[in-house]
């Protein structure tokens, strides 16, 4: 869509007056935004045109959800608002959970913790965290410290709620004292004492949305697509940049790094800090190569760049 629309806009406008149109297009599945310099342009000339596209392939716009906006308005995208705020001298796009966003997922924790009003406080807190740490997470690469701090808010008030249910006739120093208690630095942490498997005690505590970290993502290049053999590289790139923080990713790293002798698969030298690695699909994902570890090994940065160039087969170094 992207491609073809630029190409009609260069012929339309010529392609130096279509650079200034601004036009630009961000599509995930169905959902797309097409940006442009003018309301005008977008309802006389951008709309008419994806319609048509999209009429072509058996498709049309949803009526309930198109419509031409100002940026300084905002719109509301992927579970995301974008909006440009105004400043002294000028102006900053910021992007943060959509409300809509922020009030459903507060309305699924509100369910959650409403149905198991008679659940012990371990088991609420196995339900809770996993839902806190995959929006947490899903929302870390935009400005969402905000939004972390309001649900931490609102989820403490709905958990004291729960446990006042619980204890209808116990004061609120004794409730406060039963199911929080100060962690580090932190107070106020909605946390238990358990029994591991190996019978040792241990502290489960509630999943803290305020400790996420911000991480913004970086930007993916246009012409990226990740079904094409010549971007696999790229994409592998992509893949590692993102996992790299991951506790999982470092104990796949470790497991590679220690099957390989800490050497590199094609050269057959060592690897460190200095020489970097990279992490290769012997069988490429586009051409349906899975993440298990019998797939993948870990090249130098240039080796890994000469077996794409030249089209180099890479084999499974045998563990010692």
């Amino acid at each position: 869509m992207e491609t073809e629309l630029h190409q009609y806009l260069g012929k339309k406008f010529g392609i130096t007056k279509a650079l200034k149109l601004k036009v630009a297009v961000v599509r995930y599945a169905d959902d797309f935004v097409v940006t442009g310099a003018s309301q005008e342009l977008l309802e006389t000339e951008i709309k008419p045109w994806i319609e048509s596209f999209l009429a072509t392939r058996g498709l049309r716009l949803s009526a309930a959800k198109t419509k031409v906006i100002h940026i300084t308005e905002g719109f509301d995208f992927l579970g995301w608002n974008f909006r440009k705020y105004a400043r002294k001298k000028s102006e900053i796009l910021l992007i943060k959970p959509s409300k809509k966003n922020v009030k459903a997922f507060y309305e699924k924790l509100r369910n959650i913790i409403n149905d198991n009003l008679g659940a012990k406080q371990e088991d609420l807190i196995r339900l809770l965290n996993p839902m806190l740490r995959g929006w947490s997470q899903y929302h870390s690469p935009v400005v969402a410290k905000e939004a972390f701090s309001r649900m931490e808010s609102l989820l403490f008030w709905r958990l004291m709620r729960w446990a006042k249910r619980r204890h209808p006739m116990k004061s609120g120093n004794w409730i406060r004292q039963k199911y929080w208690r100060s962690v580090g630095n932190r107070g106020w942490v909605f946390a238990t004492d358990v029994t591991n498997k190996d019978g040792r005690k241990d502290v489960m505590e509630l999943y803290s949305l305020a400790s996420t970290p911000i991480v913004y993502c970086k930007k993916i290049k246009g012409e990226y697509n990740p079904y094409d053999p010549e971007c696999e590289m790229y994409g592998e790139t992509l893949r590692q940049e993102r996992m790299v923080k991951s506790m999982r990713y470092r104990k796949e790293w470790v497991k590679l790094y220690v099957d390989q002798r800490g050497l590199c698969a094609i050269c057959g030298t060592e690897m460190d800090l200095d020489t970097g690695w990279h992490n290769h699909h012997i069988e490429y994902r586009v051409n349906g190569g899975s993440d298990v570890l019998g797939n993948r090994v870990l090249l130098h940065p240039n080796c890994h760049a000469q077996v794409h160039s030249l089209a180099l087969k890479v084999v499974k170094p045998v563990p010692v």
